[in-house]
């Protein structure tokens, strides 16, 4: 499991999303497609989280996302079943202040019921979200 630390916006040239995180539009498509396919908008009942759950052979990808949203949580391989699998978190702080507002300025982009789950979670669990149309 690895933590990463924050990083500061580099480049006007880059998305400025947020005070950690740090990546470019094109990322940021890639990262909203992998979340709209694969990911889990929801919580544990005390806290929301997104997850993210996928075949080991995808490291590469996890050890992007652990990069690219630092604060995130990265568990695995899990061997269970005859699947082995890596499990991608991000919870607390950094989905409150971090990733929701980066996924509600580009809500836009979600499939319809794929936004009504992340509408869910963050109504259940009190995240608070600026007018997707301001900056």
């Amino acid at each position: 499991m690895t933590v990463k630390q924050g990083r500061s916006v580099v480049s006007p040239s880059i998305c400025q999303t947020s005070s950690m995180i740090d990546i470019s539009p094109r990322e940021i498509g890639f990262l909203l497609g992998i979340l709209s396919g694969e990911g889990h908008f929801g919580g544990d009942g005390r806290q929301p989280h997104i997850t993210l759950r996928m075949h080991s052979r995808r490291e590469g990808l996890f050890r992007w996302l652990e990069t690219a949203i630092p604060g995130s949580r990265l568990y695995g391989p899990y061997n269970h079943g005859g699947r082995s699998y890596f499990q991608w978190m991000v919870r607390g702080a950094v989905l409150r202040e971090e990733l929701a507002p980066l996924i509600s300025r580009h809500r836009d982009l979600l499939d319809g019921p794929i936004a009504e789950r992340f509408d869910a979670m963050c109504s259940t669990y009190g995240i608070g979200l600026a007018d997707p149309g301001s900056p």
